[in-house]
């Protein structure tokens, strides 16, 4: 299976243009026949908080929509990153995800929100996982802060899950806990991880990039730089089920100490 990351600058406040460049890298990266493309969190607005309500998308128009329509007009999965996304009156960092035919495979929103950004006062937490097929393989999504919440991942796992992707807008200076985080949930729940950032300063914070997609033994098998770029990555799936038998740490639990 090859995944592509969509590691794209983020303009703060400005849907329009944002759009207008998510569209430009889906056609780049559907040259080079990926079976999954992958966004950042957030990539409509960006973390423009206090006009967030005005610039987020209502019931997934105009961006998650468009998504739908490169999906089924390249016939390329897409876990579209995460939008602002308003709706019944109250906003939400959401992941909107389409198969190859457009369909929507699943929605999610942001469970855990960042108190050192008071996201709370802007936007509202998701209550429900996401697990969702595409092309046949169980897959999951969190977003950004939701990485350092083993417990979310670790329920996606035990649904089955081969791949989590954790869409981000991961700032400087932050470059260990990401990748050390985006590891440990690879390591711990054998399985892969592919994480994708964003690029560039937006809102008095600098984004670095480097996207990952991580093996389930822990090994970096792609990893971005700090600039704008699409990062192609060939998986082996049958490496999940290898590694677990290898070393069977799900049979090995014992939950009921937990």
């Amino acid at each position: 299976m090859r995944i592509a990351l969509i590691q794209m600058k983020v303009v703060y406040g400005e849907p329009q243009t944002n759009l207008k460049a998510a569209g430009a890298k889906i056609r780049e990266a559907c040259e080079h026949d990926p079976d999954i493309l992958v966004l950042p969190e957030m990539w409509n607005a960006g973390y423009a908080l206090t006009d967030i309500a005005d610039t987020a998308d209502k019931n997934g128009s105009p961006c998650a929509q468009t998504v739908a329509g490169w999906a089924r007009e390249y016939a390329v999965n897409i876990v579209g990153g995460s939008v602002a996304d308003r709706r019944d009156g109250k906003t939400y960092n959401t992941s909107y995800i389409f198969d190859k035919n457009g369909s929507e495979a699943a929605v999610y929103s942001k469970t855990h929100l960042f108190g050192l950004m008071d996201e709370g006062s802007y936007l509202t937490p998701g209550t429900e996982r996401a697990q969702f097929m595409l092309d046949g393989v169980k897959c999951g999504v969190i977003i950004c802060y939701d990485l350092r919440f083993p417990e979310l991942s670790r329920a996606l796992a035990l649904e089955g899950i081969k791949i989590l992707f954790v869409p981000a807008q991961w700032p400087r200076p932050r470059m260990h806990p990401w990748r050390t985080l985006l590891q440990a949930r690879a390591i711990e729940n054998q399985f892969f991880v592919a994480g994708v950032n964003c690029v560039g300063p937006a809102g008095g914070a600098d984004f670095f990039g480097h996207s990952l997609v991580v093996g389930p033994q822990g090994e970096i098998l792609a990893e971005g730089s700090d600039e704008e770029e699409i990062i192609y990555v060939d998986i082996d799936l049958e490496q999940v089920e290898k590694t677990r038998k290898w070393m069977d740490c799900f049979g090995d639990r014992v939950p009921q100490v937990y």
